[in-house]
Formats: structure tokens, sequence, C-alpha cells
């Protein structure tokens, strides 16, 4: 599978199916994945292969200056995004100041592209980390990863870099109340000998 990897801190506008005209951030190096998952299906190859760079994320004021640039430059074209989307190299809310990212974000949306939403597309691991959960359930669309309710084929598709509980997981995704999507990639095969088929063990 050929590896995909966002060259830029603000990339697009790109055209999603999902979100219309998304406007990307990426927190993560623009060299290689930095993630608490290595999914099997990841577009942007392996954690290891990261890892031959030393991980420089963007600072809180260079993703404030490039968002606000790019924000100004698509209003004076009078085409602004749809939503402005946390996605990129891994996973977004591993940045350290991520909390902090958020508050920036949504007053730049507020200032230049009120109409814009926000959206932060996370696997939902650090959901127990208090400050990552209140940052998200300020923004208006999360869309956090399950992939499988059951914990066996769970860690044989998403192969997290420290153990997890699913139904803690599960329980974290509840106390949002309604103010998420949940994404799921239905997928069967075989992993290392053993077969899976998470396309009918949702729960």
């Amino acid at each position: 599978m050929a590896t995909f990897l966002f060259d830029k801190t603000v990339f697009g506008p790109v055209q999603s199916r999902r979100l219309g005209t998304s406007l990307g951030i990426n927190l993560l190096p623009t060299n290689g994945k930095v993630c608490s998952f290595d999914c099997v299906y990841c577009e942007c190859g392996l954690n290891k292969d990261g890892k031959r760079h030393k991980p420089v994320l963007p600072t809180r004021l260079q993703v404030a200056e490039a968002l606000e640039a790019k924000l100004k430059e698509m209003a004076q074209g009078s085409v602004l995004p749809d939503v402005i989307t946390f996605a990129g190299n891994g996973e977004p809310t591993l940045h350290p100041d991520f909390a902090n990212i958020i508050d920036d974000t949504l007053m730049l949306r507020t200032t230049y592209a009120p109409q814009s939403r926000v959206s932060v597309l996370s696997n939902s691991m650090h959901l127990q980390k208090e400050s990552v959960a209140h940052a998200l359930k300020k923004i208006d669309q999360n869309i956090l990863k399950l992939d499988s309710a059951i914990q066996e084929t769970f860690d044989l598709i998403n192969r997290p870099q420290r153990p997890v509980e699913v139904k803690t997981l599960i329980e974290r995704l509840a106390d949002f109340e309604g103010n998420v999507i949940v994404q799921t990639l239905f997928c069967h095969g075989t992993i290392n000998g053993t077969a899976f088929n998470n396309a009918s063990n949702q729960e």
C-alpha cells in the first residue's frame, strides 16, 4: 500500500464527500506518521517509518498563523471552507498544545469564517485525557474512530501502541451525549493467521 503524507500544517481545501469543502490542519510532522495506533489500513504508513526522522511538531503560534493566512486568502476569493478539519499524519490529539490550538481555531473561525464548522478526526484513544475531551466537546463535529466493539478484533485492526480497553473507549464515546460521529472501517480478512470480520461484530 502506498504511503500518503500531508506536507503542510494547513492544507487544501479539498472536496470531501461527507464534509464538503474541507480545509485541513495537520498537527503532526510533515515527514512521517506519529500516532498511538498503527492501523493495518493506514494511508500514512507505519509509526516506525516516521521514526527515521526526528519528529518536529508545528507550534501553537505556527498553526494559528498558517490558519489565519489561509482563511484570509480564501475570504478574498469569496470561497470559505464548509469545515476546518483536524486530520493529517497521525493522531491530532497527541499534540501537547491540542486544547489551546482548538481554542485558537474556534476564535479564527468566528473571525474569518463564522459559517464554517470545526471537525476533528481522532482515533478516540486519548479521550481519557481531560483537556482533550474538554476541547473536543467545544467543536462542531467529533469524528471518532471505533472499528470494532470486540477487543480481539480491535487489537488486530488498530494495533494500539499501548493497551486500551474497548469497553472503556465506548464509555468515553458515550460521554459526548450525541455530539459525536462514530467512524468505522468495515472489513474482513486474515492478519497473522487470525481471521476477522468486523462487518458483522459491531455492537
